[in-house]
């Protein structure tokens, strides 16, 4: 089985700041660092550290070479990432709070750019059984879908940021994996509920779809049909959040696609979200296989 993630690669501007910037608010960062990131990026060096054979797909404009060093040198094939000279690599704005948590602002560049022409060249390498990951930081994504499906491909969706666009792909994935706030959203709901009911309204809405919820501190639930397994957040001083759920997600596959159980699965996807959440940046903080088999 291979796995082709199609996914945005963006170059993170990361401030260090007492408190996210107020409206009208002019705040002082006491530091900046740029580190390679985007949810594509940070979810395929996850899946190829917990040992996936991983190809990449995306589009960088020709500032950010680097982020395809960094691909390489996590064991990710990039020959189907395409370099446009005249678009701009996609980049995010992070705040960073001290306690680690953080907001980001993105900008899509060239993670807008992929055409269905990239994506036809790109999929006529893959073949049923192949895993398809996507998160909607890039364009065309239905139509990247639906290929996918038509020939055989399992599919995993992580819709973020969410639109309510996204509702028409959620039945037609395999996997869907999304947070408390995410689930709301969908759901139309003022704000979080129980997740127990929210998994319960989403089963009923997309049937055939296995789904994991994440709940931040609370940990995440899998659930398909009836069937609910729950995970415990793993406890830890948190430095920076900001790949914590492209970790998870990546380690989270890797687990249920190499024959392991759901509630392994979970855990060590926990296990590896919970290590990142301790270092700095985004993929440079994703931990190894043997890291998260050590832990």
């Amino acid at each position: 089985m291979k796995t082709l993630c199609f996914g945005s690669l963006n170059i993170d501007n990361v401030y260090d700041v007492p408190h996210f910037v107020a409206r009208g608010e002019t705040l002082a960062a006491s530091e900046l660092n740029i580190f390679s990131g985007g949810k594509g990026l940070n979810q395929s060096i996850a899946l190829s550290r917990a040992g996936l054979e991983v190809f990449h797909a995306g589009t960088i404009g020709t500032d950010g070479q680097f982020l395809l060093d960094e691909l390489k040198a996590a064991g990710v094939d990039t020959r189907y990432t395409a370099v446009l000279d005249d678009t701009k690599t996609g980049h995010a704005i992070i705040q960073k709070a001290p306690d680690g948590d953080n907001c980001i602002l993105l900008f899509g560049g060239a993670n807008q750019q992929i055409t269905r022409e990239q994506i036809d060249r790109t999929l006529a390498n893959f073949g049923e059984g192949d895993l398809l990951v996507v998160q909607n930081e890039i364009s065309e994504l239905h139509y990247l879908v639906s290929a996918a499906r038509s020939r055989g491909m399992l599919t995993a969706l992580n819709p973020s940021p969410m639109e309510y666009s996204l509702l028409p792909l959620l039945s037609q994935v395999d996997y869907l994996i999304l947070n408390e706030i995410e689930a709301a959203q969908f759901l139309k709901l003022a704000e979080a509920g129980d997740p127990d009911e929210m998994l319960d309204a989403l089963i009923r809405l997309f049937p055939s779809v296995t789904i994991v919820l994440t709940l931040g501190s609370d940990g995440s639930v899998y659930a398909k049909g009836a069937e609910r397994i729950r995970q415990a957040a793993i406890p830890v001083q948190a430095v920076d959040t900001t790949a914590a759920g492209d970790t998870f997600t990546g380690y989270l596959l890797a687990g249920l696609l190499t024959g392991g159980d759901p509630a392994t699965a979970l855990k060590y996807a926990a296990t590896a979200a919970a290590i990142a959440v301790t270092r700095p940046g985004a993929a440079p903080s994703i931990p190894t296989k043997e890291e998260v088999e050590n832990y």
